[in-house]
């Protein structure tokens, strides 16, 4: 759920998920034998790149962290994942829609290099000021980012009472 004030916010549109697409599709430099999507923010992006680069191969890693009061963490919890004679020995592209505290994407990559499988990530958009891990960040994005992003995909629900995010303004030719 988002809680920080809008003023942070950066709604996207689907013309803005495009643009993002667009800035990572040219830093790909070799194939991939399979691509695991992050869900739930990683299915969207991951869709559009595996129909993109032609990828058939696809998996999901549904993945749970606890964040405490503290801002202390449990180690995740893997809900759904690939089992490792899926990924081992595989070259595969991890996507989620942001990087930003990054306790995901780690937890997934650790996992399926644990397995076996040589492991790059792709996110839209990449948070450094947020992330939890120095050092370390997504192999490819589409862009660097220090504001809260609303993807076309987010839904009122997951803001904070009071915080329903504006209306996007409408496409150019129904305005």
């Amino acid at each position: 759920m988002y809680t920080e004030p809008l003023s942070q916010h950066e709604i996207l549109t689907w013309s803005d998920v495009d643009t993002a697409i667009e800035h990572l599709l040219p830093q790909f430099n070799h194939e991939y034998d399979g691509l695991v999507m992050i869900t739930r923010g990683g299915l969207f992006p991951g869709g559009i790149l595996c129909e993109a680069m032609g990828i058939k191969n696809v998996h999901t890693a549904a993945v749970s962290v606890a964040i405490g009061a503290n801002d202390t963490m449990a180690w995740p919890t893997f809900m759904q994942f690939p089992i490792d004679a899926m990924v081992s020995g595989k070259r595969l592209l991890v996507v989620d829609d942001i990087w930003a505290n990054g306790i995901n994407m780690v937890a997934v990559r650790g996992r399926l290099e644990a397995a076996g499988a040589k492991v790059e990530t792709a996110v839209l958009h990449f948070r450094p000021k947020a992330n939890f891990f120095p050092n370390t960040g997504p192999d490819y994005y589409g862009a660097i980012t220090d504001r809260f992003i609303v993807y076309p995909w987010n839904t009122p629900a997951q803001f904070a009472p009071g915080h329903t995010p504006p209306s996007p303004p409408p496409p150019a030719h129904l305005g």
